[in-house]
């Protein structure tokens, strides 16, 4: 039997036995194929919950590809197993992963502790493919300990990503004028540690401070609309008066592996203050109930599509161009209101 027509449960049981190959088909169904997407996620769900996920966003030039493959080395030196999942811009010509296997980190190549998957974005909002959650699932059921997801750093990936990851790394560097693009995005708002990047140039100890003085103001909402959903970021961001976390601010070179190890720590001591506090278990169930949201909006959608019809749409759709109904009133016409 060829290796394409392999069953979910076979490419499930080959890869938690720690077949790399199988694993990577794995990944590729769960991309293409929702209704394999599903089944894989059924079985793997249980598996789950014992790798550390750390976010790494910030916006495009400051490092994070060169920071994340230092991340999975000093991971790696202390002899934890680490998966990558880095979220790149979709190819417009082949909705492929632009970067591909990000030639960036060609020196992990040969690890059998670390594995490396690029995804495109394919156009989603938020700069985050829909399956990244499930990807991620994928690798904590197959045992990689710290599990590193890099997004594209453009548009609300930054909110997208905290509802994947546990801590997350907010990147800047100096002389790019992130902070004062951070204070107008929230960014800050979902940072469980802060990475000055390429801290050797003109500007790091400013960038420090303004980080510093941000921090100090700690006045942002608690509650973001993110693409129609209201998104509780107190249960996934810092809250400093709340749960006692102060989100570090971390200097590093990353070219160089400077100030990785003490990124590392932490990474550490973020982990054991959720478990500590119960933030932990407060982000799951935000997650959680994200997830389930999101899922029963698609599938409802979906059989509601098929009650109607392409041409029952298109006809509704006639008569709201023709002004002779509104959109709402033929939504609750649609779904029998």
């Amino acid at each position: 039997m060829g290796a394409a027509r392999r069953s979910p449960q076979d490419l499930i049981e080959t890869a938690l036995g720690g077949n790399r190959r199988a694993l990577a088909q794995l990944i590729s169904l769960i991309e293409t194929d929702p209704s394999a997407a599903a089944v894989c996620v059924s079985r793997l769900h249980p598996r789950t919950g014992r790798a550390a996920i750390i976010g790494v966003t910030g916006s495009p030039g400051t490092g994070k590809s060169t920071l994340v493959n230092e991340l999975a080395k000093a991971f790696r030196r202390r002899s934890q197993t680490v998966g990558i999942v880095a979220v790149d811009p979709s190819s417009p010509f082949t909705g492929g992963a632009l970067l591909g296997d990000r030639i960036r980190m060609r020196d992990l190549a040969g690890d059998d502790g670390v594995f490396i998957r690029s995804m495109a974005t394919r156009g989603s909002l938020g700069g985050l493919a829909r399956s990244t959650a499930d990807v991620v699932r994928a690798l904590d059921a197959v045992g990689y300990a710290a599990i590193l997801i890099e997004t594209v750093g453009a548009g609300q990936s930054e909110v997208e990503i905290a509802r994947t990851a546990d801590t997350v790394l907010v990147v800047e560097a100096p002389g790019l004028g992130d902070e004062v693009q951070a204070i107008k995005a929230g960014i800050l708002e979902i940072a469980d540690v802060l990475v000055v990047n390429k801290a050797d140039r003109d500007g790091a100890d400013n960038t420090l401070r303004a980080l510093q003085t941000m921090l100090d103001l700690g006045s942002a909402p608690r509650v973001v609309p993110h693409h129609g959903q209201i998104m509780e970021v107190s249960a996934l961001a810092s809250n400093v008066a709340a749960k006692g976390w102060r989100p570090p601010i971390v200097k590093t070179i990353a070219p160089e592996g400077k100030g990785v190890d003490e990124l590392v720590d932490a990474i550490d001591r973020h982990r054991a203050h959720l478990e500590a506090s119960g933030e932990g278990r407060s982000r799951r169930r935000v997650r959680a109930a994200a997830e389930l949201e999101a899922i029963l909006r698609e599938t409802l959608l979906d059989r509601l599509m098929q009650q109607i019809g392409r041409v029952g749409l298109d006809g509704v759709v006639d008569r709201i161009v023709a002004r002779e109904i509104d959109p709402y009133t033929a939504a609750r016409a649609l779904t029998g209101e």
